[in-house]
């Protein structure tokens, strides 16, 4: 068994990671900041050497796309670079990348991994993702997937999904801004690309992580509705589209030919189970009401 390291292993897709099947063919160690504090040098040294380490997943990230934090460069590449500097330590890194990086300040649909670099992210958090791209373009033992929207059981209350479940569940209304196309990923569909990457070697140093189907909030509010026995009213705000947020994933097609992806709707019905089954447990104060 291999001894795979996931760093941010307490986050929403590294508890995915840690209760998925891949569970049962990898040795996972996701230590807590107490064990390992990522933005130290001498702390990631140390680890990586007294735990065998063959292959890193970096799920690590401090902030999200959008956050007004100061440090969210600083701390972030810090995290980066302390773990590459272990390269010659481990087999690979798979570190999990952003379409942010292509710059959400324009619409982004359909783009290629052809098209990176094409423009610097104006803002914070896609500006040091694209960074640590820019580095793994040099690098043999770095790939980097690159995700857009991606939903699933452990992600926030106040990200789009979860908050139009648990408003619907509190049978509450249901407001959106401005309707936009994105490119959700539901978190399970992840599990085998990884467990691809890690024991493949493959053509190209990044990949977009999209499902074949983009969808936009209106629609997503309505298949909630659909599953739920409550019909939330749902109003937008502003009319017409946001920015699209779409990648084009024929490179990931290509590499693994077998791919598939669950459909839509039946993802929103194991969410919404979720939800109501664990709804007691939910902290309803950290939702977008």
């Amino acid at each position: 068994m291999k001894n795979i390291l996931i760093t941010g292993g307490t986050g929403f897709i590294g508890r995915n990671i840690l209760e998925s099947f891949l569970n049962e063919k990898y040795n996972f160690i996701a230590p807590n900041q107490q064990e390992l504090e990522l933005t130290s040098t001498e702390s990631m040294d140390k680890y990586i050497s007294e735990h065998n380490i063959d292959i890193i997943i970096n799920c690590a990230s401090y902030g999200i796309y959008g956050a007004k934090i100061q440090d969210i460069v600083s701390r972030n590449l810090r995290m980066f670079f302390n773990i590459i500097r272990n390269l010659d330590k481990v087999e690979k890194v798979i570190h999990l990348g952003s379409g942010s990086e292509y710059d959400r300040s324009r619409p982004i649909v359909k783009i290629k991994e052809e098209d990176f670099d094409q423009r610097i992210p104006k803002d914070d958090y896609g500006f040091y993702k694209y960074i640590d791209s820019k580095y793994i373009e040099k690098s043999d033992k770095i790939i980097c997937l690159r995700l857009f929207s991606i939903y699933g059981k452990y992600d926030a209350n106040f990200k789009f999904i979860p908050s139009t479940i648990i408003k619907n569940l509190l049978k509450k209304d249901i407001t959106i801004n401005q309707n936009i196309i994105s490119d959700y990923l539901f978190v399970e569909d992840l599990m085998p690309i990884l467990d691809y990457f890690i024991l493949n070697d493959v053509k190209f140093k990044s990949y977009n992580i999209t499902p074949n189907k983009s969808v936009d909030l209106i629609a997503t509010t309505k298949a909630v509705n659909e599953v739920s026995e409550y019909k939330s009213k749902v109003t937008v705000l502003k009319d017409g589209l946001n920015n699209e947020y779409t990648g084009d994933n024929s490179r990931l097609k290509n590499e693994i030919p077998n791919l598939k992806f669950t459909d839509n709707k039946k993802e929103i019905e194991k969410l919404f189970a979720y939800y109501k089954e664990n709804f007691n447990k939910i902290n309803k104060n950290t939702t977008k009401l």
